[in-house]
């Protein structure tokens, strides 16, 4: 078994898959397995995989049980059995020399470990000025308001330890909600959480699945349940158990 599963959502990444690929087997010496997980045969990410030549590296494909990126990680984590997960973006080609540090996180106690865009060392590039609003009030908002003790809460590049995919149910249904989900029921279980700095880019190639007015519900969702934790008490008992750590057959 290896010691992380890299969760990688695609959708006709073709173009970027590789490259991705090969940076993560570059600079990451913690033994990982990688899966992809598509929404459909036809997904032009599979053919490029056929080009894939580092032997180091395990690729699983995985069929996505839903639809969309929600679907697609959910169906990773589900998949996976490593100690600790990561969702990666299937354009991040520049971030991988952060993945050893993230693992050390966890091996010193943390449940939920961030890529920060907003401490010391991170960045955040070329974002449209609403996402970039949105994306920085939030995070604003849930560090100071809040107290949630994590500066960029809603990067979805973040380390899960298998314990809280198996204790915590994931209840968002679209998008990258799950991260600030998991991410908020970590805080109210008083399980511990730690930041890594890392870089953003705007993606340059492909289609980006981020629809920031589609789920600004499900995120709203979210902060409420990081006030409830800090102000009206909610304790771990409030946090629902877990159905879905592994996928039914």
């Amino acid at each position: 078994m290896p010691d992380l599963d890299i969760v990688i959502p695609v959708y006709n990444e073709g173009d970027n898959i590789l490259n991705v690929l090969n940076a993560l087997c570059r600079a990451t010496s913690t033994p990982f397995r990688v899966l992809i997980c598509y929404d459909d045969e036809s997904d032009d990410t599979l053919e490029a995989l056929k080009d894939f030549e580092d032997t180091r590296c395990e690729i699983v494909t995985v069929r996505n049980r839903g639809r969309g990126a929600h679907g697609a990680v959910v169906t990773g984590f589900g998949e996976g059995d490593a100690p600790a997960a990561i969702m990666w973006p299937a354009d991040d080609t520049y971030n991988a020399g952060i993945i050893d540090t993230m693992y050390r996180e966890y091996r010193n106690g943390c449940h939920v470990v961030g890529a920060s865009r907003f401490i010391r060392g991170g960045c955040m590039v070329g974002a449209p000025w609403l996402k970039s609003l949105l994306v920085r009030s939030s995070a604003f908002t849930l560090y100071y308001l809040a107290r949630l003790p994590a500066r960029d809460a809603s990067n979805g590049l973040r380390l899960f330890s298998r314990r809280l995919l198996d204790r915590a149910r994931i209840e968002s249904s679209a998008g990258f909600a799950y991260g600030i989900e998991l991410l908020v029921k970590c805080h109210r279980l008083d399980w511990k959480i730690a930041e890594v700095p890392a870089a953003w880019h705007e993606r340059t190639s492909g289609r980006s699945r981020f629809k920031v007015i589609r789920w600004l519900p499900e995120y709203l969702r979210w902060f409420v349940y990081a006030f409830a934790t800090t102000y009206l008490g909610r304790g771990p008992e409030t946090v629902p158990g877990n159905e879905i750590s592994r996928c039914p057959p």
